[in-house]
């Protein structure tokens, strides 16, 4: 059972598995149809699509009309049926990947652990490293019949915007955003109109957890880097723009042994929203 990570050549042993599921995230926030377009020109063979936002959120406010963020999570019953449409069971490996360096794809790997699915792993380095190690693409698309995967206690654990206004006062928990450091710092009004970050939180760009290759940093080089910034995964609190990328740091402190981290799925998209919600620069 993978996991975490998955190699390129690993995944290649096993492309044809009937138990294997395998799912490309590929998305441009610019662009939501770049990715479903990518898919149709050419994916890794028996893959599915999985659409950021048609597949992998939810409504943008509440039953109360409260804005929730850019990339809520959907309710929990409507993605283990969106699971189901994917053939995926109890027993199923699933395998996410994207041309990101997994930016997407921890999104659904999070998710997955969110309803209590553990096998499930981001292909490493993502379609580049595919590519790279020489083997090929599909334009076929084969739909799987019906799975019957059930939802099972969370692996994971989420914060609110509530939860997060109060750790203000009580310091319990670093917040650590997983944005570029010009958002992070309010530079990009482009992304985000109203720019800064939580007050008391730390940066670490998701790219930081990749090499060069964009394959992740090893276990001991990522458990080095992140105890600078978190003792404990468990004291601590993900957020991103909008709860995706924040994925990809909860994935690296996984590789790093270092389990636990929460992750604010409303974010900075949500929190801005609120103009009495305090900002810093």
């Amino acid at each position: 059972m993978h996991t975490t990570l998955i190699s390129a050549a690993e995944l290649a042993t096993q492309i044809h598995n009937p138990n294997w599921v395998i799912l490309d995230c590929r998305h441009d926030l610019m662009d939501t149809e770049a990715g479903s377009n990518a898919f149709a020109a050419g994916h890794l063979p028996t893959a599915q699509f999985a659409h950021l936002d048609q597949r992998l959120s939810g409504p943008k406010r509440g039953s109360d009309g409260q804005f929730l963020g850019r990339h809520p999570l959907p309710v929990r019953t409507t993605f283990i049926d969106t699971l189901r449409d994917w053939g995926i069971n109890d027993d199923t490996q699933v395998i996410a990947y994207d041309a990101h360096g997994g930016m997407f794809a921890a999104r659904l790997w999070w998710m997955l652990r969110w309803v209590g699915h553990s096998a499930v792993a981001v292909l490493d380095g993502g379609l580049p490293a595919w590519l790279a190690a020489g083997h090929s693409t599909t334009t076929e698309f084969a739909p799987r019949a019906r799975g019957h995967i059930g939802a099972r206690p969370p692996l994971v654990s989420t914060v609110d915007v509530y939860d997060v206004m109060a750790n203000l006062n009580s310091k319990n928990h670093l917040v650590v955003d997983a944005r570029a450091p010009d958002r992070f710092r309010g530079e990009n009004e482009t992304i985000d109109p109203v720019g800064g970050h939580i007050p008391g939180a730390k940066n670490r760009f998701f790219k930081d957890n990749l090499q060069a290759d964009g394959c992740f940093k090893s276990s001991e080089q990522l458990q080095q880097e992140w105890l600078a910034i978190v003792p404990k995964g468990e004291d601590a609190i993900m957020q991103c723009g909008s709860g995706v990328t924040a994925c990809h740091n909860l994935l690296a402190l996984e590789v790093a042994n270092l389990p636990g981290a929460a992750l604010f799925p409303g974010s900075w998209s949500q929190w801005c929203s609120d103009s009495s919600r305090p900002v810093e620069r």
